[in-house]
């Protein structure tokens, strides 16, 4: 029996660190899906998505706006956002927000709240075969 590869998407304008997330979470056993801006996941669609990384600070909708939108489509899909803008990320870090990172940031939490969230979410049922 072939176990299920959890897909992350990626949204950042920064094509390096998109290209460095996507890695990091191909070498832990995701698919990962990347786009360079919200606009481009929100055309490509959010149905087969696990869960969703997003920068903060991107041109159009930015990561805030996207979280919103993706939690009306989505609730149970967990967000993660990240920004290398500390002021934004401890202003709205207690948001209703499943992480927030700051850059740089450890890229061994990030995994492990990635798997948190999933495993939580897959215990309360909400997982999408």
């Amino acid at each position: 029996m072939t176990k299920h590869r959890r897909v992350v998407a990626i949204v950042d304008d920064d094509l390096r660190l998109l290209e460095s997330l996507e890695d990091l979470l191909e070498s832990a056993g995701y698919l990962a899906r990347s786009f360079s801006s919200a606009g481009s996941l929100l055309s490509s669609g959010l149905s087969g998505l696990d869960a969703l990384i997003t920068d903060i600070g991107m041109p159009g909708m930015d990561g805030f706006e996207l979280r919103d939108f993706v939690k009306k489509m989505r609730p149970d899909l967990p967000v993660f956002l990240i920004t290398g803008r500390h002021e934004i990320a401890e202003q709205h870090n207690a948001q209703d927000i499943s992480g927030c990172f700051r850059k740089p940031f450890d890229a061994q939490v990030l995994l492990a709240a990635l798997a948190n969230a999933l495993r939580d979410r897959e215990m309360e049922g909400n997982y999408e075969t």
